[in-house]
């Protein structure tokens, strides 16, 4: 059985620990509000936002501020992406080769904020060891994109830590096995009863002085909030009050 060593900790896959730590983090439902701030050499910039979201398949972002940003609206519907711009009241779909430019002139790309991709069905999870990342003993696993998945990246190595399940750190990388950009989980801090990073920054490998922090400001887990709220149509009405 030396050889399942790799696959397993302490009775846990893999696959195991990314479900628990995937399922820790959306809960059935969510809601939850976030500043970013996208710092570059020369200047900073910030943005608010509120998500929704409903299990894997569901998730609508609304942009509150900067004042020109306000009111735009992203939405995911089981794996279908469409983004409306309220100064000329049009809803496009996002085609799959947009998913890897970066999303509002930040770090993160489309998918890593609309979440196309699923971490648990597109990938395969492998343990290949634990580090301490600020200071949380966590699981190193790699994961490689399936050969029909749909994904951004050509693999993803994340650290979670093994007490609370928390992504403390990820690096992505490209299908040539380049680093293109590593997120680290910062400040955790209770929220609706979970720990769980406040901060979390995105910092490319090739664009030294570049970085998006993203903190979160609440989280509201397992809310009432059914498939309906999830259309087009709600993208035009949609308000940070919802």
């Amino acid at each position: 059985m030396l050889f399942l060593l790799p696959l397993m900790s302490w009775g846990q896959s893999a696959l195991e620990i990314v479900t628990k730590s995937d399922d820790k983090l959306k809960g059935k439902s969510a809601r939850v509000e976030t500043t970013i701030t996208i710092v570059r050499p020369n200047y900073t910039r910030e943005m608010t936002m509120v998500s929704w979201s409903l299990g894997r398949d569901y998730s609508m972002t609304y942009l509150i501020s900067p004042k020109r940003d306000a009111g735009s609206t992203f939405l995911n519907r089981q794996k279908e992406v469409w983004s409306y711009t309220p100064s000329i009241e049009r809803i496009i779909k996002l085609p799959p080769s947009m998913m890897t430019q970066n999303w509002m002139g930040t770090d993160f790309t489309n998918d890593d904020l609309v979440k196309q991709s699923s971490m648990i069905t597109d990938y395969k999870h492998h343990l290949i060891g634990k580090e301490t990342i600020e200071g949380y003993s966590c699981h190193k696993i790699e994961m490689i994109p399936k050969e029909d998945a749909a994904v951004v990246w050509g693999k993803v190595v994340v650290w979670i830590d093994e007490k609370e399940y928390m992504q403390m750190k990820v690096e992505y990388y490209d299908e040539d096995g380049y680093l293109i950009n590593t997120l680290l989980g910062k400040n955790p801090k209770m929220f609706d009863g979970k720990m769980l990073p406040s901060v979390m920054e995105m910092i490319p490998a090739d664009k030294p002085g570049n970085k998006t922090i993203m903190t979160q400001n609440s989280m509201k887990f397992d809310i009432v909030i059914d498939e309906s709220f999830f259309t087009t149509r709600k993208m035009k009405t949609v308000t940070a009050n919802d």
